[in-house]
């Protein structure tokens, strides 16, 4: 055997994916904060709401946390890059403020399409 050459650069690792705790949400909204370490995402819904004086209101439920470090971030980004070009270049670009109709039908308001 070669003195230079590496045992391990041949082998495949092989992957093992455990999803039995694994849980799933929606979210349709997100809250993220810094720190020279790490980011830190909340995910969450949305929900309109009353508050006094019946003014409307925004409510931010937080789902879920989610603490990763930059190189993490980075990969991540990445990853959200090559997804959004594949969806864009399926159905069309994605414009941020515009209702848009989700895959149920309904519209950004809550209400059925085609109902007044």
């Amino acid at each position: 055997m070669d003195g230079n050459q590496n045992p391990n650069q041949n082998q495949q690792v092989q992957i093992r994916i455990d999803e039995s705790k694994m849980s799933s949400s929606y979210a349709n909204t997100i809250r993220s904060a810094t720190t020279p370490d790490e980011i830190v995402l909340d995910f969450g819904l949305n929900m309109p709401g009353q508050g006094q004086n019946q003014q409307p209101v925004m409510n931010f439920i937080i789902g879920h946390r989610v603490v990763m470090n930059w190189s993490t971030a980075k990969r991540l980004y990445a990853s959200l890059q090559q997804a959004l070009a594949a969806y864009e270049q399926a159905y069309g670009t994605i414009e941020l403020g515009a209702k848009q109709p989700n895959k149920g039908g309904d519209d950004a308001t809550g209400g059925r399409l085609g109902q007044d």
